[in-house]
């Protein structure tokens, strides 16, 4: 879904319209449980961040002044909802590398490149998730809302309340340990290639709560 069609969805959702929806939560909701996997690392961590994101953007939808802006704003929601369920998770690592950490030599040159789209669409998307797992939790952020969200600098800046700096920095040391890694798969299979989870079917419960939240939320008058 291009921009256009995600700013009509955000649209029809605000004039309360029930077949947008059915199609914001099923689009969101998967896009919201791959972003949240790749941070979380655990399916059952996204799964819960997915539902609060989306049941915060629903109580809130009517603070959403520019239907342009959805998919950075629906972001916004997740990371926080993301952070919270990492410190309460099982699976929260113990200890993360830190920006200093890295080996030596992962600086990027000014031009390094996203990762190639025939990687994204092929087979190797599966070792691609599992290489952006291995970055960083920093970096891992920045690839992720750039790369695979397509996000601006300037959205991403604002979702990790970063600088626009730091988000440049941050995406280009990224860029190149993530190709690393990818390099290591390709000469030496050191990367499982195990697909990405998907989310569980939303269960009638989960729904309800959801279209509970947002009829709360819109205005009697739109519906």
């Amino acid at each position: 879904m291009d921009l256009q069609a995600e700013t009509e969805l955000a649209r029809e959702v605000a004039a309360g319209r029930p077949e947008a929806f059915e199609r914001f939560v099923a689009y969101f909701r998967s896009k919201i449980f791959r972003y949240s996997w790749l941070m979380c690392g655990q399916p059952q961590d996204a799964e819960e961040v997915a539902q609060e994101t989306l049941l915060k953007a629903f109580e809130s939808f009517a603070q959403l002044r520019e239907p342009e802006r959805v998919r950075s704003w629906i972001f916004s929601i997740a990371r926080n909802a993301c952070l919270m369920q990492r410190r309460k998770s099982v699976f929260a690592p113990a200890h993360e590398l830190s920006l200093e950490e890295l080996p030596p030599g992962v600086e990027a040159p000014s031009d390094e490149q996203p990762p190639d789209r025939e990687m994204l669409g092929s087979e190797l998307r599966a070792v691609l998730d599992r290489a952006i797992l291995e970055l960083p939790t920093l970096y891992r952020a920045v690839v992720v809302l750039r790369d695979l969200e397509e996000l601006s600098t300037e959205e991403t800046a604002q979702i990790l309340d970063v600088s626009a700096d730091v988000v440049k920095t941050r995406l280009r040391r990224g860029r190149v340990a993530l190709r690393q890694t990818m390099d290591c798969y390709v000469h030496n299979h050191c990367l499982e290639d195990q697909p990405a989870p998907d989310p569980s079917p939303l269960t009638a419960a989960e729904r309800d709560k959801l279209y509970s939240s947002w009829r709360h939320a819109v205005p009697a008058a739109a519906l």
